[in-house]
């Protein structure tokens, strides 16, 4: 038993058949935004490991920073899926920067994300009051067929030590989503990442439905479930090494 109190057996694979593995996972995961089968749960198994995966997740000290909540009541999702979320004109504005609106310049630009299906208010400058000004999205919108929800939170009364903004505790936080996508991936399960419950009235709210303490904040959340099939390909783009390697300088 070694000191991390994990066992260690042999493994015939070789070194490269196991990167083959884990990069396969890596560039497999992606951001499944579109429906799920709402009668089709999370295996209690699948979700053992998901949740394991976040616990084994690099978090500085050692501070194992988060709780999690897993919420796949229907009432309760219901209740969150009432809430409304306002945009603001800097998510709008900024959202807009990051957006291609052909595939051909989304090829071109290799970051970013294709905004041909975003609503019109959202694609046009000359629109940003009236997006902004609208009702707001539901969350219902958002979770929709989702039979489960996750809400990664952490303690605001703890920091890592020295860390200006808690940074290095944001960053754990980031390995915790990480693990857990690779291993929802990995399993065959759709993750969405949602920040919508960060911050603002929806975060108090949604503290109010679940009874969270005021201390704790919402890290992020994440639908989770089985995809259904997409009716068309869902393109990703990634910047070529060159684009981001600087060998001994900048």
């Amino acid at each position: 038993m070694n000191p991390e109190g994990v066992e260690h057996t042999p493994n015939d694979t070789t070194e490269d058949e196991q990167g083959a593995v884990v990069m396969k996972a890596i560039r497999q995961r992606q951001s499944a935004k579109g429906p799920y089968y709402q009668d089709r749960q999370v295996s209690a198994e699948a979700m053992n490991q998901i949740i394991g995966a976040a616990r084994w997740a690099p978090t500085p000290h050692n501070m194992q920073n988060f709780e999690i909540i897993v919420i796949d009541d229907r009432d309760t999702l219901n209740k969150i899926g009432e809430l409304k979320s306002p945009l603001t004109e800097d998510y709008v504005r900024e959202n807009l920067q990051q957006m291609s609106f052909s595939e051909e310049e989304l090829l071109q630009k290799k970051v970013g994300l294709l905004g041909v299906n975003l609503p019109q208010t959202l694609r046009d400058p000359a629109r940003i009051d009236e997006a902004v000004h609208g009702e707001g999205r539901g969350l219902g919108d958002m979770i929709k067929n989702g039979p489960t929800l996750l809400l990664v939170l952490y303690d605001t009364r703890k920091r890592a030590p020295a860390s200006a903004g808690d940074f290095l505790g944001i960053l754990g936080l980031g390995c915790v989503m990480e693990n857990m996508w690779l291993a929802a991936s990995a399993l065959g399960v759709g993750v969405q990442i949602l920040s919508v419950f960060i911050g603002g009235d929806v975060e108090k709210k949604v503290k109010e439905i679940l009874k969270v303490p005021d201390y704790m904040a919402i890290a992020f959340g994440a639908r989770l479930g089985y995809p259904m099939p997409r009716p068309q390909k869902y393109l990703r783009v990634r910047r070529d090494p060159e684009q981001i390697v600087h060998h001994n300088l900048y």
